[in-house]
């Protein structure tokens, strides 16, 4: 995912101005649910998606067609014009015993319709000082931009524990030749938002197939980022699959998940990453997290024909 541009204070550059036309979110909850956050029992513990906002993803501008002509035509299917409503979330692990927060959103980093994470979290029954850790699928700003509110720790007692690979990548300026114009701000996002933690030392590292919290086990899925993971989550006998960014366009890549977005770091590896991750939901039957799929974006994916169909936990 990109950034917005008029954010000036935080450098995220005037590249960034033509992928962020932003949108008024909508979602959709249960009848107990206040809106902007849905709660699932999973075994002992309690799941919590939180709506960040939304906004409008131009898809002729950023996806990547692997067959010509598809997308627009996924998108017609759908009832949709170029300009995609799109999902940002985030999601609450309640334990119990933890409170383990996965992505923290956008903050104040890309515009008026982003940053709610941390409202939803407080309508949710949570207090900000009650987050034990924050678990970062990656580092793009809507997924660590709410880590901070005028440079101070919005979770000040919590423990932003990332990819070892993925934090080397993004605290190399060096790196900027590597990845598309539309994610060079990241550099920037990055060392602002994780400064206050770093003084604090409230960063740490960790690597794939780790056991990084409470039944909680951190998933290589390499493509969108260096570093890029995926939480395991699992109480009980049953799981959940934490995605973080496998899919942008749901009602492109389901249906053939060799599209992909600008924002990927390494196409092919992205490609590879979203086909196995599909595979493996569609004959476990277990349920997924994704971070811009519709609000609550929890749901499970059967098989459709060549690709795969994504089925809301609503439904």
């Amino acid at each position: 995912m990109s950034y917005c541009s008029h954010i000036r204070r935080h450098r995220l550059g005037a590249t960034l101005s033509l992928l962020f036309a932003v949108a008024t979110v909508s979602t959709a909850h249960a009848a107990d649910e206040a809106p902007g956050f849905f709660k699932l029992p999973l075994g002992k513990i309690t799941v919590v998606a939180l709506s960040d906002g939304s906004f409008t993803l131009p898809a002729s501008g950023l996806m990547v067609e692997a067959h010509k002509g598809e997308v627009q035509q996924a998108l017609a299917k759908a009832h949709l014009g170029d300009g995609v409503p799109t999902s940002v979330n985030a999601f609450l692990i309640d334990t119990g015993d933890k409170r383990i927060l996965v992505d923290a959103g956008s903050g104040v980093f890309l515009g008026a319709t982003l940053g709610e994470v941390n409202a939803h979290l407080l309508a949710a029954g949570y207090r900000a000082d009650a987050i034990d850790e924050v678990l970062i699928t990656h580092l793009h700003a809507d997924h660590v931009g709410g880590l901070i509110d005028q440079g101070k720790m919005v979770y000040p007692n919590a423990i932003v524990r990332i990819d070892a690979r993925e934090k080397s990548f993004w605290e190399n300026r060096g790196n900027a030749g590597k990845v598309d114009a539309s994610v060079q701000a990241t550099f920037d996002a990055v060392a602002t938002a994780l400064k206050p933690y770093e003084a604090a030392g409230h960063v740490k590292v960790f690597h794939p197939g780790d056991t990084v919290g409470p039944g909680i086990t951190a998933v290589d899925e390499p493509g969108h980022t260096a570093g890029h993971t995926g939480y395991r989550v699992e109480s009980d006998g049953k799981v959940l699959m934490v995605w973080g960014d496998l899919v942008h366009l749901a009602v492109a890549q389901f249906p053939d998940p060799k599209v992909t977005i600008r924002f990927d770091s390494t196409p092919a590896a992205a490609i590879t990453s979203r086909e196995k991750a599909l595979r493996a939901a569609s004959k476990s039957g277990e349920l997924v997290a994704g971070a811009h799929i519709p609000f609550p974006g929890i749901g499970t994916v059967r098989k459709a024909g060549a690709g795969y169909a994504w089925i809301p936990v609503s439904e």
